[in-house]
């Protein structure tokens, strides 16, 4: 996404447009005011958002709303193969945040070395902290080590099994933060740049 003349500035950025794009794929149209709502964007960021996205033939617009173009439909599909569950968790050992939102990356454990880049890419939106788990063998492992972390939370443990469905090989960042829509921006910034820097 870039700036449409010298004088405007961009209010959003590519986590807010990976968010707008699950919304336009769960439902058949979206609203201004829906955007509004649910990227806690002003109307003029929106408009903005929605051009670039017309601009690159992603969505076209009606009476009822905003919708996918078939090029749209399958670019955010491809992603979603990949980042293809998120869910929130409330705080625990491995996530100390008053809200904590996790995302999975399918076949993505290869893209770490020690959390601390995944981490970093969640403090760029607000996030005061994060965690990245590795799924193997039916454990949840930190990076470099083989030790199940949620051997002794069981109720994290399931909850991350019930809503993710990992497999071995998948990647899970967590972020946390004292607002759930932050929680949630980061975590997905987080996992665009993981992608966006590591090709399987």
């Amino acid at each position: 996404m870039s700036r449409k003349g010298s004088s405007k500035v961009l209010t959003f950025s590519v986590p807010h447009v990976l968010k707008a794009l699950q919304m336009l794929y769960k439902n058949e149209y979206v609203s201004r005011s829906s955007f509004c709502q649910n990227l806690h964007m002003g109307e003029g960021a929106v408009k903005t958002m929605i051009m670039h996205l017309k601009e690159e033939s992603m969505v076209d617009s009606t009476k009822s709303g905003t919708f996918l173009t078939t090029k749209g439909k399958n670019f955010i599909k491809n992603i979603l193969e990949i980042i293809f569950a998120e869910c929130d968790i409330k705080k625990c050992q491995i996530a100390q945040g008053k809200f904590n939102h996790a995302i999975i990356l399918k076949n993505y454990s290869f893209a770490t070395k020690t959390g601390v880049e995944q981490r970093d890419y969640t403090i760029l939106y607000g996030a005061s902290g994060a965690t990245t788990l590795l799924y193997k063998d039916d454990r949840f492992v930190f990076p470099n080590e083989n030790i199940d972390c949620l051997l002794n939370d069981q109720k994290t443990r399931d909850r991350l099994l019930n809503e993710m469905r990992p497999r071995t090989g998948d990647m899970i960042i967590i972020a946390s933060a004292n607002d759930p829509f932050v929680a949630e921006i980061a975590a997905k910034n987080s996992a665009l740049w993981t992608l966006a820097t590591h090709s399987r």
